[in-house]
């Protein structure tokens, strides 16, 4: 899921996904938009399909029809903004499927490499982590429950929520001046 970008991360993309899938002969799909002719081309050349876009909600479908998936950061996610991860982590491991990753700092600590997903460095790395993936089941399994329970034990909206609100209680803000209503009361 996601797009292929706009020279963000092309490199990356034919390091870690596109000529790992081609050298070990795999089936693999993925969506998205901004997916460019030669992108499309190159996606074909190295025997993946191109699903086009996805509803958020179909997402979890989509993943439930894989054995795997791999995440790909953008450059600007790795290079500007390092420590901030994107959406995608977070929703691959809810949905309680393995995740390899092109390496991203996790500044935070919000997930532990070698547990929650794995991580490869290079493309080599990365055809070592999909063939090690597909041919153990325990493994997968291992990987897709721990990155689950992690999102589950810290990663919720519910979690996120609390965190906020704590913020806010720092900065002196109670909960009404956090209220679109304030203290006014709707009669209905």
């Amino acid at each position: 899921m996601g797009n292929w970008g706009d020279e963000e991360r092309t490199a990356e993309l034919h390091e870690f996904l596109l000529d790992p899938v081609k050298a070990l002969g795999l089936k693999a799909r993925v969506h998205g938009v901004r997916y460019p002719d030669t992108a499309k081309a190159a996606l074909a050349e190295s025997g993946i399909e191109y699903a086009g876009w996805l509803p958020n909600h179909r997402v979890p479908v989509a993943f439930a029809q894989a054995l795997l998936t791999v995440h790909v950061p953008r450059r600007p996610y790795t290079q500007a903004l390092p420590g901030i991860p994107t959406i995608r982590p977070f929703e691959a491991l809810a949905c309680g499927i393995p995740l390899v990753t092109a390496p991203w700092s996790d500044a935070e600590g919000l997930f532990t490499p070698g547990q929650d997903f794995l991580v490869a460095n290079n493309g080599q790395e990365m055809q070592r982590h999909l063939r090690a993936l597909l041919s153990d089941e325990g493994l997968r399994r291992e990987l897709a429950e721990h990155g689950r329970r992690t999102v589950l034990a810290r990663h919720t909206c519910a979690h996120r929520v609390d965190e906020l609100l704590r913020v806010c209680r720092q900065l002196g803000l109670g909960t009404t001046e956090l209220s679109p209503m304030g203290q006014e009361r709707v009669i209905a």
